[in-house]
């Protein structure tokens, strides 16, 4: 059992982690309309340096859960804090914008080393019965990071300028790794004599490299080829993983986990259909009812703001009850919340929108981490930073599909034009299939979490033979 400072040494480091990152990302996304000025972007390159993080992200996080469980997690997370910091460093005196797109793309390298070990972290120094609660605090966390992330960055951009940012990360980062080393105990590598999986590796982060490339350059034709080629390496990776001792993605889990599988796909679902709001909803704000972007932004932390004051009791709820449920309820209100924005108008009162808003913050605090209880009691201790990893790539996974959706929206009603007041109604129209289409896509996703409920834990040992039974084939 875990001794008490190092539960709660274990609890202050994932929590500072989880803060971390989406704070990084949410400061830097409000100071890009700076640094495009500076270094005279055009909107694609200013896309670029948004996606190149998602991109690496989601490139590295199954490998480097993978990585962690064998070499040991606490020794990936503080590599993957360091780069992060260094990436930031390096990111406050970049002296272009292609440099800048390719540290970004650092960056998400430390972020996938910080996704996929600082949950495995903290729920292997809580009992099931605790998880949920900590997990809750986790969660709220990262919503804390999401909603002050625009106004402190908005605040550093504007009285110190943009690289300062980058400064702030840094500061945190430092916290992070001093604490590390003095408080979180080394931990013994869960699947140490295990070898790695260098091609299958190779195989899915090409994969994701050419679905995510070709979902970014949707509707265009040329789309069509990535898109090809990554689902055509999505077959080649399963077959290649159902067929070796150690895949760097445990296949098995899927096909035996239900748990497991509903869950991971229910955050798939989760993220394709609420990633893509807040952008929505911004530019309805600011286009349609004529708001600055400071007072839009303070109707938008409606959502965060709940989901922080939630998240706790929503993880001490799947400690007492069974986290499928719990995890199924937050979807089901997410659906009272988004199907509801499917009738605004321009004319639509601001205290509606709010009200939307706060109760997509209330059914996402009641999804999230819930569902990540749902996914890490699904396995057994040793396959909590693939847990972990998977959890973390169907998250950024959900928030491309989310944009690729709007995107495609735009392309069909409103195409290639600037947005000026003419297109006004064709905006709107827009913005209302958006809606539709989450809406329906969260209806799918209660029933993917309803589907967890009567599942049991997958353990090692019962995930070996079929292992074997794989490589025998």
């Amino acid at each position: 059992m875990s001794r008490p400072d190092s539960k709660k040494a274990a609890l202050i480091v994932s929590t500072l982690a989880s803060f971390l990152t989406p704070f990084a990302a949410s400061s830097f996304n409000i100071a890009l309309p700076t640094i495009s000025a500076e270094y005279s972007l055009d909107a694609v390159s200013v896309s670029w340096a948004a996606l190149s993080y998602l991109l690496s992200s989601a490139m590295f996080l199954i490998p480097f859960g993978k990585i962690a469980d064998i070499f040991g997690r606490r020794r990936i997370f503080l590599y993957g804090v360091f780069l992060f910091g260094l990436s930031c460093l390096l990111l406050a005196i970049s002296p272009s914008g292609f440099y800048l797109i390719m540290l970004r793309a650092l960056q998400g390298a430390g972020a996938a080393m910080i996704f996929g070990t600082s949950v495995a972290i903290l729920v292997s120094e809580y009992p099931p019965i605790e998880r949920g609660t900590v997990l809750g605090i986790n969660s709220a966390s990262v919503y804390i990071g999401l909603s002050t992330g625009p106004y402190l960055g908005g605040l550093l951009t504007g009285f110190f300028g943009w690289r300062s940012i980058f400064y702030m990360s840094i500061a945190i980062c430092i916290t992070i790794i001093v604490f590390t080393i003095l408080k979180l105990k080394r931990d013994k590598p869960e699947s140490s004599n295990e070898g790695f999986d260098i091609v299958g590796s190779f195989i899915y982060s090409l994969t994701l490299l050419a679905l995510m490339y070709g979902f970014s350059i949707i509707p265009s034709e040329q789309s069509l080829i990535p898109i090809f080629l990554g689902l055509l390496g999505s077959m080649i990776f399963i077959w290649h993983e159902s067929r070796i001792k150690n895949p760097v993605m445990n296949i098995t889990l899927f096909r035996h986990n239900k748990t497991f599988a509903f869950s991971n796909l229910a955050m798939l679902i989760n993220f394709s259909a609420t990633y893509a709001i807040n952008f929505l909803l911004s530019l309805y704000l600011q286009y349609l009812k004529g708001l600055k972007a400071e007072e839009a932004g303070l109707i938008l932390i409606s959502t965060p703001v709940v989901q922080a004051i939630l998240s706790p009791l929503a993880g001490r709820l799947s400690d007492r009850f069974q986290p499928g449920r719990i995890a199924s309820v937050g979807m089901a209100i997410t659906v009272l919340a988004i199907f509801p924005l499917t009738f605004i108008y321009e004319d639509s009162s601001i205290e509606y929108t709010v009200t939307c808003l706060a109760l997509m913050g209330a059914g996402l605090a009641f999804f999230s981490s819930p569902n990540i209880n749902a996914i890490i009691s699904s396995v057994g201790r040793s396959l909590y930073g693939e847990a972990s990893a998977t959890f973390g790539t169907m998250r950024l996974l959900g928030q491309m599909l989310s944009m690729g959706i709007a995107l495609i929206i735009f392309s069909a009603v409103i195409g290639r034009a600037e947005i000026t007041p003419p297109l006004y109604p064709s905006l709107m129209i827009s913005i209302r299939i958006a809606f539709m289409i989450f809406s329906i896509l969260c209806i799918v996703g209660v029933f993917a979490s309803l589907l967890t409920i009567h599942s049991k834990k997958v353990e090692t040992h019962i995930l070996e033979p079929l292992k074997n039974e794989g490589e025998t084939r």
